[in-house]
């Protein structure tokens, strides 16, 4: 069918209202008596944050994009460009639209925004299972040598070579083996795996299942996150529907090969993420990590061999088998192939997911997909990189290109993808307290290096924060950040401490603003911070005066502005609200 119209219905397209964009349309196409001529797809979300996006497609103008769409824009849409072939100029998407998506490579975010994630002939026509059909026809050690020679590293943040991890599964000899899908994405602003499975899922399942064929698995588990019932819900539906088609299940495709695939939903544990508490909560036990080795390849499910990998991982795993492991390797770095999504949150002027090559540079990134800061007149001050545990960089290492060899020199971790731009108005020294609250709020407590090491260190950073620091707080927080890194039991506290450890590291002269003079210079620490208006920088706009909340802020047009001390709450308001950086 010619005419199509995609309507982007993920999480993020849902929380705008696209399910009533879509509602809109087809009851705008059944008024009209276009029901049977235009084919109606809800897709996944396609990364940009500019929802609720809409593609209409047609022979006579093509593919044009809609973003913001709301409920109340159909009617218009269905007249203007459906009956009359006219496009709705206010609605189309700009240079911001294209610039985002001309700068990526979307291998594992392919077919997102672009399919209907809960009808698996869609998938089937674009060579949806093809890999899987490919891979029963080679012998086992052919499937791991493929994927060992393309290079694929585990996109969960270590970084450890698929086939290799594959091949060590497959040595194993045991009557049982497992396959599961690390879903338990619990870094904050994180979200590649949740769109991919709400967008693609039947990707991740052909990739489990040629995994599993290779391995020697017959029962497979998806570790998804309860806050994801969306994923949770195509998931589940994608199983039923590869099952329905001999895809899943008994004797697959003919060959003998059998695999049934499970969910398990996560209970909200940011420590599940880790491969041996993953598979204790999946026993039915508490999430907590065991000492290696030995290994989940030797001892895992069950004391069973299990292979574990992430959700990007397997999406790439199907492009492998079908477009040779040379292709893959021809992307990326040397040692760092194919691509890696990210997402891209922060001052920046486009948000959302972004899939790159390997060794693509920090700044490329950055001023390419992101579009450059949101408020040009304020620079960037860092990157935090890696999630909570990864780490803090300058504006100096933007030239960094992003592969695992490079991100782990500068002592920060390319993590599952967690990509923060920061400007001057963030307090590096705020951040490193901010994340080291959540990595001590969601530590197991199993182990003295993070239940203990990670708490004095975040007390510590309060202290500083509160304007009551001293010289020895900072040898103190990078002794200690350097112990709890070697000792920790898992992967949580060896980089817990990653975000103090790095922004002592480039970010001294804000520790020493802090600890010597007293003073904030980005206004964020509100224990070291009165208010008052610079009149040198103050364009009198009268935006702070709208922002405070308690009338603080005394001022008319033409006028400075000036704070009122026994007013203020010291909410900040005001600094957020001002464009020129005149409250200090």
């Amino acid at each position: 069918m010619n005419n199509r119209i995609l309507v982007c219905v993920g999480t993020s397209g849902v929380s705008a209202g696209a399910e009533k964009v879509a509602a809109n349309f087809r009851s705008e196409l059944e008024q009209r008596g276009l029901g049977d001529s235009w084919e109606l797809v809800r897709t996944g979300d396609r990364g940009l944050f500019r929802d609720v996006l809409v593609d209409i497609i047609t022979p006579e103008l093509g593919r044009v994009t809609y973003e913001f769409v709301k409920p109340e824009d159909v009617a218009e849409l269905c007249e203007k460009h459906i009956a009359r072939g006219e496009a709705v100029e206010r609605l189309k998407a700009g240079s911001d639209y294209e610039k985002f998506f001309a700068g990526q490579t979307r291998i594992a975010l392919s077919n997102c925004g672009e399919i209907d994630p809960e009808d698996i002939e869609a998938y089937i026509a674009l060579d949806g299972y093809a890999a899987l059909k490919k891979a029963l026809g080679m012998t086992q050690e052919q499937v791991i040598d493929e994927v060992k020679r393309s290079g694929l590293r585990g996109r969960g943040g270590a970084g450890f070579p698929t086939g290799l991890k594959w091949e060590l599964t497959w040595k194993e000899k045991s009557d049982e083996k497992y396959m599961v899908c690390n879903a338990d994405e619990g870094d904050p602003g994180a979200f590649m795996d949740r769109s991919i499975l709400e967008g693609d899922p039947h990707s991740v399942l052909e990739g489990m299942a040629i995994a599993a064929y290779a391995t020697g698995a017959n029962h497979g588990y998806v570790y998804c996150r309860a806050e994801y019932p969306l994923a949770v819900k195509r998931l589940r539906k994608a199983i039923t529907q590869a099952t329905q088609k001999g895809y899943l299940g008994e004797n697959i495709l003919g060959s003998g090969f059998s695999l049934d695939i499970q969910v398990k939903e996560g209970a909200g544990a940011f420590v599940c993420g880790e491969e041996t508490a993953l598979m204790a909560s999946i026993e039915g036990a508490r999430g907590m990590p065991k000492p290696r080795p030995p290994y989940p390849s030797q001892s895992g499910l069950w004391g069973k061999p299990t292979t574990i990998n992430n959700v990007e991982t397997l999406a790439n795993v199907r492009h492998i088998i079908l477009r040779g492991a040379q292709w893959y390797a021809s992307i990326g770095t040397e040692k760092s192939k194919g691509t890696k999504v990210f997402a891209l949150a922060g001052k920046v002027k486009n948000t959302g997911l972004v899939e790159i090559p390997m060794g693509t540079t920090i700044r490329d990134l950055i001023f390419g997909p992101g579009g450059g800061m949101v408020n040009r007149r304020r620079k960037i001050k860092g990157i935090q990189i890696g999630g909570p545990s990864g780490g803090c960089l300058p504006e100096s290492l933007l030239d960094t290109p992003i592969d695992y060899e490079s991100i782990t020199k500068t002592g920060a971790i390319m993590g599952s993808g967690g990509f923060v731009v920061m400007d001057t108005s963030t307090c590096m020294v705020d951040i490193a307290r901010f994340f080291l609250s959540f990595t001590v709020a969601e530590s197991c407590g199993k182990c003295v290096p993070c239940r203990v090491g990670l708490q004095r260190m975040l007390e510590v950073l309060e202290k500083i924060t509160a304007g009551k620091g001293t010289a020895e707080d900072l040898e103190f927080l990078a002794k200690m950040g350097e112990s709890v890194k070697d000792t920790a039991l898992c992967g949580l506290g060896n980089t817990g401490p990653n975000p103090a450890i790095t922004t002592m590291k480039y970010f001294a002269d804000e520790y020493k603003a802090h600890i010597e003079e007293k003073r904030c210079p980005a206004h964020v620490c509100v224990d070291l911070v009165d208010f008052e208006v610079d009149e040198e920088k103050c364009t009198k706009c009268g935006l702070c005066f709208k922002a405070c909340p308690t009338g603080a802020v005394q001022w008319k047009p033409k006028e400075f502005a000036r704070i009122e001390m026994e007013k203020c709450i010291k909410c900040k308001a005001c600094i957020a609200a001002c464009n020129f950086d005149a409250i200090h």
